[in-house]
C-alpha cells in the first residue's frame, strides 16, 4: 500500500494513458479519436519528463570549468539532473502538435467529402 501512495504519479500516467487508449478504441467520432491520441501522447511526455527529475539535484552546468584545480575535481553525475529526457520530450511535443494539426486537417477534408465524422457512416459511404 505504501508503494501505491508514494508512486502516485505513475498511477496518474497509467490512468491518462488508459483514458486516451479507451477514447481511441471505443469512440466512433474521428475528432474524439484524435483527442484520445493527444491525451495518450501527453501522458507519455509527462511520464518521461518526470523520469528526468531528481530531488536535490542541480542543472548540468559545471561551475569553475576553467581555472586552477578544475582538472583535479571529480565530477559526480549523481548531483546533476539528466537533461536528455527533457530534450527528447521537447521534440516529442513538436511532433505531437504537428500530428494533431495534420490529423485535424485530414478530418476536415473527410468532413467536407462525406458530410460526417462518424466512422461507421463514412465506411457505409465508401
Amino acid at each position: 500500500m505504501e508503494t501505491i501512495i508514494t508512486d502516485y504519479n505513475y498511477w496518474i500516467y497509467i490512468l491518462l494513458m488508459m483514458i486516451g487508449l479507451y477514447a481511441m478504441l471505443s469512440q466512433n467520432n474521428l475528432v474524439k479519436k484524435i483527442i484520445g491520441m493527444s491525451i495518450f501522447q501527453t501522458a507519455i511526455i509527462v511520464f518521461y519528463v518526470s523520469i528526468g527529475a531528481k530531488k536535490d539535484a542541480t542543472i548540468p552546468i559545471i561551475e569553475h570549468g576553467h581555472g586552477h584545480g578544475a582538472a583535479s575535481q571529480a565530477i559526480s553525475a549523481l548531483q546533476y539532473v539528466n537533461p536528455l529526457p527533457h530534450v527528447l520530450m521537447l521534440t516529442a511535443i513538436v511532433v505531437a502538435v504537428s500530428t494533431l494539426g495534420v490529423a485535424l486537417a485530414i478530418i476536415l477534408g473527410i468532413h467536407r467529402q462525406y458530410g460526417t465524422l462518424e466512422e461507421d457512416e463514412i465506411l457505409e459511404q465508401i
